[in-house]
């Protein structure tokens, strides 16, 4: 049976969990999202995986989290075990890409990855990323440079993107 290991940490911009597998980090609740949240994506992506309450499974991913949101950190290299449909990786993959202290559009993002047409599908698929901000979907805005849509809510995409120069 998979397990998946879960903690809540403190950070500078409020209470997040995290999850990991084996594999590497799997979900991440922003402050706003909270447990319920947190719990029910677990159930839908991992319904079979034993739950287990793990500080130390997920501390080394909390401590580049901090360093991160500290901006002593600009990149991420941390294994991660993504749940999504392949489209939704594959967005998430290019929305990775989007250099520290850089923006994108969604249209930018839907060419890239060869679906020009797909702008909302990828608004979509950058709302469904289960971890941010190790995929920067804060870096992702409207086409007319102006910020859109952020499951930490609009303030929270603000300050990350402030603290990454981009604003």
């Amino acid at each position: 049976m998979e397990r998946v290991y879960c903690a809540t940490f403190p950070f500078s911009i409020g209470e997040m969990w995290l999850a990991s597998t084996t594999a590497g980090i799997c979900r991440i609740a922003l402050p706003r999202e909270g447990r319920d949240d947190f719990f029910r994506w677990l159930d839908r992506y991992l319904p079979a995986a034993e739950i287990v309450m793990s500080v130390g499974a997920n501390e080394r991913y909390a401590a580049v989290i901090a360093a991160y949101l500290a901006g002593e950190v600009k990149e991420f290299n941390l294994p991660l075990d993504l749940r999504g449909t392949t489209f939704q990786r594959l967005v998430w993959t290019e929305v990775g890409r989007i250099p520290y202290g850089r923006t994108a559009t969604y249209r930018q993002i839907a060419a890239q990855i060869g679906k020009p047409a797909a702008c909302r599908a990828v608004g979509a698929a950058n709302g469904a990323n289960p971890v941010p901000p190790v995929i920067p979907c804060h870096r992702v805005v409207g086409s007319d440079g102006t910020l859109t849509g952020y499951g930490g809510g609009l303030p929270l995409k603000q300050r990350l993107l402030e603290l990454e120069g981009a604003l």
